[in-house]
C-alpha cells in the first residue's frame, strides 16, 4: 500500500520543522468548491474516494481517540452514506479511506475525523488529507499501459497538516508524475484553495500499483 518510503520525514518530521501554522480542519473546505472547478474548468470530475493519513500513538488515550472518530463516521453514515473503513498501509501508516459519490459528504467526513483528532490532542499526528479525482484521458489505461481511448487519468489535492497548505499530485506509470497536469491544477486552483508555493513540498504519495489509490 501506498506511501513512498520517506513519507514520515517528507509529511511529518521535515515539514513539521518548517511548519507555518497549525493544522487547521476548517481548510477541509475550500475543496467543497475546488471540485466544481475542477470538472468546469479541467475536465476532472471527483472519483467517488477520500482519505485521512495519521501515524498511530502506542497509547490507550490514542485508541480511545480512533474509537470515537470512527463512532463518529458511522453515525454519519446513516445520514450521508459516505462509506467509512480503517486501513494499514505497508509503511505502518494509517487510512480512514472514505466513498461516497456525492463530494460534499466526502469533505464534511474528513473534516469530522481531523477535526476530532485535533480536539483530543493529536493534530501532530495527522498527516494528509487526499482527495481523488479521475479525467476520461485517451493513451493510458487504468493500469498504467497501453494506448485505450477513454482511459482515466487520476489526480489528486493533498492537504499537507504540517504546512496548512494544498498540493496537486498527478501520479503517472511506475512512480512518474504528470507534471503538465500538476502544474494546469496550481494554475487553475491556486487562490481557491491555499496552494504550496514550494514545490519541495509536493511529495508523491505513490500506490503500489500504477492506476490504484495510495492507501490501496
Amino acid at each position: 500500500m501506498g506511501l513512498l518510503d520517506g513519507l514520515k520525514s517528507a509529511l511529518g518530521m521535515k515539514a513539521e520543522a518548517d511548519a507555518t501554522r497549525d493544522a487547521d480542519p476548517e481548510d477541509l473546505f475550500g475543496m467543497s468548491t475546488a471540485y466544481m472547478t475542477m470538472e468546469a474548468d479541467l475536465g476532472f470530475v471527483p472519483a467517488d474516494a477520500a482519505a485521512l493519513c495519521f501515524a498511530e500513538v502506542d497509547s490507550t488515550d490514542f485508541e480511545d481517540a480512533v474509537e470515537n472518530v470512527e463512532a463518529i463516521l458511522e453515525a454519519g453514515e446513516v445520514e450521508t452514506g459516505t462509506n467509512a473503513r480503517f486501513t494499514t498501509d505497508d509503511h505502518g501508516y494509517e487510512w480512514v479511506v472514505l466513498e461516497d459519490d456525492d463530494p460534499e459528504d466526502l469533505v464534511t467526513s474528513v473534516h469530522f475525523a481531523a477535526d476530532e483528532f485535533i480536539e483530543r490532542g493529536y493534530g501532530s499526528r495527522l498527516l494528509a488529507a487526499l482527495f481523488a479525482f479521475e479525467k476520461r484521458d485517451a493513451g493510458r489505461h487504468r493500469d498504467g499501459g497501453g494506448d485505450a481511448a477513454g482511459a482515466d487519468r487520476l489526480a489528486y489535492w493533498v492537504y499537507s497538516f504540517r504546512r496548512g497548505k494544498y498540493y496537486p499530485f498527478a501520479p503517472e506509470g511506475d512512480h512518474d508524475r504528470h507534471n503538465q497536469t500538476e502544474i494546469k491544477l496550481q494554475s487553475v486552483l491556486d487562490g481557491e484553495l491555499t496552494v504550496e508555493p514550494d514545490k519541495e513540498y509536493w511529495y508523491p504519495l505513490w500506490p503500489d500499483r500504477p492506476g490504484s489509490h495510495p492507501w490501496e
